[in-house]
């Protein structure tokens, strides 16, 4: 089957959720113990962890979840054109420039704009409504972070050619039951790869960053000493002053879309750190925690354990069953190639460039049905 133009699925200027995947070329583990050339590569990571950590402060799309592995990389990214909207043209044009800078440091990493740089971008109607949609889009995201990755191993190898195998991959995630499947798919990369049997051991995933947030949130607060009021710190999640009280998920968007208080909007973020302080799930964040280690435990090789009497409310509240939930998480690429979602809402889905249907094959019907 053909592959999808990307142009018929991702428009910049919708808010729009993807799943998306990139793997490195030959097969090789490029990110980890390559067997091919005997080196480890682990440290390569923190690369990719490092430019995560830069690209959800500049641009207008919230990263909500990621799994790193040796030789691949799976995000789940949501285009948040609303809030660039919010961002006047000289914010713009700083964003663009703290992602593609003119001036870097001695640790190559990007000077604040002079006011002579910005000027360039926001003088000009054209070339600041394009870096617009360029914020948003996650093709953009996408193509300058393999392209930085790719440049900086390629030169550490003293090699050239293509570094990742082809263009990545982007699947849409088109209703809550899909986002929720595609970032437990993701969070559970590790596991299922067995290269890790918890997810506290789950290195380079939003799990792990969220699980030691959650712990450090929960740990006693040492005695401080008496400082003035304009050194304290309030709220230690969205603080950005301190390293040590920086929390380890602040790059990515919070669990909880806190339907019931929060106002509607776009809820640009308040620490700088990541797009907006938007959620993208109806859960708390231990629920979707909880959701995440009881999924892992009935997928461990050796541990079928048994299906609780009382299963997690959000499987009751998405009329989830077990079986079904533990087969799309588990195969959730194969299920899900072109987009995600139940088929009935595929079915109103249509391409943005022709306007046709998306296929959905027999064998992801068959498994909504046996569902319902």
């Amino acid at each position: 089957m053909a592959r999808t133009n990307r142009s018929e699925i991702l428009d910049p200027r919708e808010i729009q959720a993807f799943h998306v995947m990139s793997r490195t070329a030959r097969g090789c583990w490029l990110f980890g113990d390559d067997p091919v050339s005997g080196k480890n590569f682990d440290y390569r990571k923190d690369w990719i962890e490092n430019q995560l950590k830069r690209f959800a402060a500049s641009f207008g799309i919230d990263l909500t979840s990621f799994a790193i592995l040796s030789n691949h990389f799976h995000l789940v990214l949501r285009a948040r054109p609303d809030v660039v909207e919010t961002w006047d043209d000289s914010e713009v044009a700083r964003r663009w420039l703290m992602i593609c800078p003119e001036r870097t440091d001695a640790n190559g990493d990007p000077m604040t704009p002079t006011q002579s740089e910005l000027d360039r971008i926001r003088s000009a109607a054209s070339t600041i409504a394009e870096i617009r949609l360029r914020l948003s889009n996650i093709s953009w995201w996408m193509r300058l972070l393999n392209q930085r990755i790719a440049q900086r191993a390629n030169k550490e190898d003293d090699v050239e050619g293509h570094f990742f195998q082809g263009r990545f991959k982007a699947v849409p995630l088109v209703d809550e039951e899909a986002i929720l499947a595609g970032s437990v798919y993701v969070d559970l990369n590790l596991i299922r790869a067995c290269v890790a049997e918890t997810l506290e051991m789950s290195d380079h995933t939003s799990a792990q960053r969220r699980i030691e947030s959650l712990r450090t949130s929960k740990q006693p607060q040492e005695e401080q000493p008496n400082t003035s009021d304009d050194r304290k710190t309030t709220d230690t999640s969205t603080s950005s002053s301190s390293p040590q009280a920086r929390r380890a998920d602040a790059f990515l968007s919070p669990v909880n879309l806190n339907e019931a208080i929060a106002t509607p909007g776009p809820h640009p973020s308040e620490s700088g750190e990541r797009c907006s302080d938007k959620g993208f799930l109806a859960i708390s964040e231990e629920a979707y925690l909880e959701l995440l280690d009881w999924t892992a435990r009935q997928m461990s090789a050796g541990k079928p354990g048994k299906t609780p009497a009382d299963l997690p409310p959000i499987l009751k509240r998405l009329d989830l069953s077990p079986t079904l939930w533990l087969t799309i998480v588990a195969n959730f690429s194969e299920v899900f190639s072109t987009i995600a979602g139940r088929p009935e809402h595929i079915d109103h889905e249509r391409t943005k460039q022709t306007g046709q249907r998306f296929y959905v094959s027999r064998h992801t019907r068959s498994l909504f049905g046996h569902a319902a």
